[in-house]
Order: structure tokens, then C-alpha cells, then sequence
């Protein structure tokens, strides 16, 4: 497939983790990109997020819901999209526990949402891309000694998140097989770096353990899951956007699995170097109830995209959890 060349793009949920980092990682690689940022501004999403990219004439910042299909196609039609990179997603397990129902609202009715539109408004312009952000969790879980997930491992959800997620999948490999839509799709691994909701596991880490608060791990810390620097990822969708085949998907991780105990005990060296008036910080891990239905062990071969892109992480997770620790104390020590 010819290298595809953004120039109008809309990207969903822009103000969330993943996305703003995107969004600044992009509109500093491309110079000839303009962005439409797509928000809803949930408690996931923040202005914040966007402060390095606030003054710049190429983002266009979108409050509203990928779910109303006026403004989606309202948005394709006036901004003359060309690409389409969505990110906007509930996206944490115990909320889906505790409550399906947005899941399955955003990830799945927002997707087809958008994949409408994008049909509708491209109207079978070859052109055009629609790349789909997701998981590695809509393959289910795997034991100590089994291969890692590739394009070619079966889904197998376990929890309503990554239900949702295993269909949003199906859908655009249905438009693009049904109707032709130009989609990529990529799955990654655990996402870690600044602007991380705090509800996440590496940012209750770092917060609890400043806090002098205990630390929790679910269960005895042995599930295990790849670690992927988000900047990382960015360069990677990038590489998926420019030179990725239509209809095709590409896993990306981090190749750096871990034991989420050892994800804590590592945090809290990192932090006892810098603070070391605190330390130890290790004393605060505290064991808590196992979430239900807890997958064990994911962990990504991101062998294509390594070979079709030449793509691999600049930072291992020794460097990135350094940078994190550091972004994060910053922040928190002067609130």
C-alpha cells in the first residue's frame, strides 16, 4: 500500500493518556498536520494533558462525544478529514466491573458511530484511513510457558473491558472487508508515562508510595504483564499510519514483562534514590483482594511491526520508569 500522508486528521479521545501524548508527539514529527481533538472530557480526559500543544495553530480542540454521529460527520465533512485515529475508550477493569454498561457505550456503540460516519462522508475514498487503537487484552490470558500474543492469537475476553475492545475489533475488520473502509488496527501492551490517570496501576505506586500510604497489589503480585513507554507507542502508530497495510493489524509492545510485584519494587527503588529521606519505600507494598476474573499474564511479540516498520523501543523499562517516576514527583510535590 502507498505511504499514507495525514493531513486533516481527527483523533478521539486526544485529551486522555495515550492520545495527548500522541497528539504533542505528532504535531512535533509531522509539521504539516492539523488535528481536530475529540473529547468528552470524562474524568479520563483532561485539558491539562494538552498544555504543551494549547497555542498551537494545527490542534483544534472538540468537547462532545463519539457517539453523536451529527457531529462526527459534521467534524469528517467540514474539517475535510482524511484520517481517523481513535484512541477514545473506557478503558480500566474495575470500572467495568463495577459498571458494563459505558463499556460497552463508548468502546462498541462509539465505534460504530464512527466507522458510520467515516463510511458515509469517505464514501469509498482509497485515500483515507481509519486507525483503530486497542488492547492486548482482548486475547485473554496466558500461562507461565505459552507463546506471546500475535496477530494470529485467538480473542478470548475475560472481562467486559476487553469485551467491548475484542468488539470494537470485529467491527472495523468488518467495515473494512465489508465495505472496504482503509482501517488498521493495533493491539499493545500495558501503557506507562506522563499524564497516566492516576487510577492506574504505576501512578497508585508512585502516589501512594509518596504519600507514605499503602501500596496495593492485587493478590500475591505474580500476574504478569509488557510494559510499553508510551512515547514508544506513539512512534509506533506513526509508523502503523504512514506505512501500514490496509486491513491489517500489528501488536506492539514493550518487551519488558514483568511480575506486577516486581513493577512495585522497582518503582519504589527508583523512588528511594530520589528520595532517600523517605526510604524504604518497599515497606508500604500491601497485598489486597484479588480483582475477579483476573487475567494472569499478557505479553506481546511485536515481531512485525519490528520487521515491517523497523520499529523497536528506544527506552527499556528501566530508563521509562525513571522518566515517569520523575514527571510524576514533580507534579505531586508541588500541589
Amino acid at each position: 500500500m502507498p505511504e499514507h500522508r495525514p493531513r486533516r486528521a481527527l483523533v478521539t479521545g486526544g485529551a486522555g493518556f495515550i492520545g495527548s501524548n500522541f497528539i504533542a508527539w505528532w504535531l512535533g514529527e509531522d509539521h504539516d498536520v492539523h488535528v481536530v481533538d475529540l473529547d468528552r472530557l470524562t474524568y479520563a480526559g483532561s485539558l491539562e494533558n494538552l498544555a504543551s500543544v494549547r497555542d498551537s495553530s494545527r490542534h483544534q480542540f472538540v468537547q462532545g462525544d463519539i457517539c453523536d454521529r451529527a457531529l462526527v460527520r459534521r467534524l469528517l465533512e467540514q474539517e475535510a478529514v482524511d484520517t481517523i485515529v481513535h484512541f477514545a475508550a473506557e478503558s480500566h477493569v474495575d470500572r467495568s466491573i463495577d459498571g458494563p454498561a459505558p463499556f460497552i457505550h463508548t468502546n462498541v456503540v462509539g465505534t460504530f458511530t464512527l466507522l458510520e460516519a467515516a463510511r458515509d462522508v469517505w464514501a469509498g475514498d482509497a485515500s483515507t484511513r481509519f486507525h483503530h487503537v486497542s488492547t492486548d487484552e482482548v486475547y485473554g490470558t496466558l500461562a507461565l510457558n505459552d507463546p506471546r500474543f500475535d496477530e494470529s492469537t485467538p480473542y478470548q475476553p475475560n472481562s467486559p473491558y476487553s469485551a467491548s475492545k475484542a468488539s470494537s475489533d470485529h467491527l472495523v475488520r468488518a467495515y473494512h472487508h465489508t465495505f472496504g473502509l482503509p482501517v488498521t488496527v493495533s493491539n499493545c501492551s500495558n501503557n506507562y508515562g506522563p499524564h497516566q490517570h492516576p487510577e492506574k496501576f504505576i501512578p497508585t505506586v508512585i502516589r501512594s508510595a509518596l504519600a507514605r500510604q499503602p501500596i496495593p497489589v492485587y493478590g500475591d503480585g505474580s500476574n504478569r504483564r509488557d510494559w510499553l513507554y508510551v512515547a514508544d507507542h506513539c512512534r509506533a502508530i506513526g509508523a502503523v499510519l504512514a506505512n501500514g497495510s490496509s486491513g491489517e493489524t500489528y501488536c506492539i509492545g514493550g518487551d519488558a514483562e514483568a511480575a506486577n510485584l516486581t513493577i512495585a519494587r522497582t518503582i519504589c527503588g527508583v523512588m528511594d534514590e530520589m528520595l532517600p529521606e523517605r526510604a524504604p519505600h518497599e515497606s508500604l507494598i500491601t497485598f489486597v483482594r484479588d480483582r475477579p476474573g483476573h487475567d494472569w499474564r499478557y505479553a506481546i511479540d511485536a515481531s512485525k511491526v519490528r520487521r515491517t516498520f523497523g520499529w523497536m523501543p528506544l527506552e527499556s523499562f528501566e530508563t521509562g520508569i525513571r522518566k515517569t517516576v520523575a514527571w510524576y514527583l514533580q507534579r505531586l510535590q508541588a500541589r
